[in-house]
């Protein structure tokens, strides 16, 4: 997946649905992410074709939620975004869902409580070697490219050494919150 000089849809919490990332798509985003998904519930769905609408939807088991939805349209552009504090888990939920995205990307920037409580978002980003689990995990069982997202951390020099490790554990991108 390349990202130069393209037009992309952040990631959002409650926003980042189909309909947005379509319409973000019609107005000229060449690349969409989906709102955070938590890998504990996701590999709970089953994956169901819903020919009514033409939409692939990944369905709590036991609920008719639909916890991700996505369509043949969007397939080479939306990336989905896993909230993760395990790599097994973690692969477990893209391997579900990785021939209908056109990237991976793990979370490790969100502040708010609930990631944070469960060593997910900017919890990972004290732990360097878990994000390095993490992604070569991913990394070596995956066609999917996959991404990270990280916030700025206390100094500068903190935050270069470690996109620098993340670098090396061949991500296709990285991108960095600027807060």
């Amino acid at each position: 997946m390349d990202y130069y000089n393209k037009l992309v849809l952040a990631p959002m919490v409650r926003v980042g649905t189909l309909p947005l990332r379509l319409l973000a798509a019609d107005y000229g985003a060449d690349i969409t992410y989906g709102e955070e998904i938590i890998d504990h519930k996701f590999v709970k769905c089953e994956r169901r074709v819903n020919e009514h609408i033409g939409s692939t939807d990944f369905i709590e088991k036991g609920t008719e939620n639909v916890v991700f939805r996505t369509c043949n349209e969007e397939r080479n552009r939306v990336v989905f975004q896993i909230g993760t504090s395990d790599a097994v888990r973690a692969l477990t939920a893209a391997q579900m869902v990785c021939k209908d995205v056109a990237a991976i990307d793990i979370n490790m920037g969100c502040p708010k409580s609930f990631s944070i409580s469960g060593g997910m978002g900017a919890a990972l980003l004290t732990k360097p070697e878990l994000i390095h689990d993490i992604l070569t995990t991913l990394k070596r069982n995956l066609d999917t490219p996959v991404t990270c997202k990280i916030r700025l951390l206390k100094s500068s020099q903190d935050t270069v050494e470690l996109a620098r490790r993340i670098e090396k554990t061949g991500v296709s991108a990285l991108a960095v919150h600027g807060r």
